[in-house]
């Protein structure tokens, strides 16, 4: 019996990819997620997760991990799409590891209408969507674990050639970075988020 546990990283920044990661378990595992210390990545420092992120990979029957870009995401959110095409990469990723049974974290305000949207892409997989699942479920937990380790290290490859900060609108230096780029450029980085509201403030253009 293989349990599956899905969630996502970066869906708020404005900078980077949004990264969905996805683990299957045997469901006799299970209890072992927890011994090794998984919990929600949010709860854990760098270095935990780092330090998780190896031991998940070890202990798990597979996993897999898919990165949207900030073009794919501009694109769903001019159709007032993103929860859709969040539904679209967890049903993709829940289809590669074709579990019995997968927990994935809801982003939608309604969490049955999600799980029933990705069940319907993962060709009728048994779905149990949640608030919170990254907190609830150790499964969702090691996902969580997956998908931030991976979103961490994509920002940081981009730091060693920009000052982005975060990448999140809320850190004042990633907006200057964002500001100073487009004040000398001309243009946005292909990693920036357009459709992101900061984002289009700076460049003066709404997006319908």
């Amino acid at each position: 019996m293989q349990i599956c546990g899905v969630d996502d990283a970066g869906r708020g920044s404005m900078i980077g990819p949004l990264v969905i990661a996805g683990i299957s378990i045997d469901k006799k595992k299970l209890r072992k997620l927890s011994i090794l210390g998984v919990k929600d990545s949010k709860q854990l420092t760098a270095k935990r997760r780092e330090e998780l992120y190896k031991k998940i990979i070890s202990l798990v029957d597979s996993y897999y991990v898919s990165r949207i870009s900030p073009k794919s995401i501009d694109t769903s959110v001019a159709k007032h799409g993103l929860n859709q095409l969040e539904a679209k990469y967890m049903a993709k990723v829940i289809t590669k590891l074709n579990p019995d049974t997968s927990y994935v974290d809801s982003c939608d305000v309604n969490p049955k209408r999600f799980g029933k949207e990705i069940s319907k892409l993962s060709n009728n997989k048994k779905i149990r969507s949640y608030h919170h699942a990254d907190s609830r479920f150790p499964v969702v937990s090691a996902a969580s674990i997956l998908a931030k380790v991976t979103r961490d290290r994509a920002i940081a490859r981009l730091r060693k050639d920009h000052d982005l900060g975060s990448g999140y609108p809320s850190d004042t230096k990633t907006i200057k970075f964002v500001k100073k780029y487009y004040k000398n450029q001309k243009t946005i980085p292909k990693f920036v988020r357009k459709s992101w509201k900061p984002t289009k403030k700076i460049i003066g253009k709404n997006y319908a």
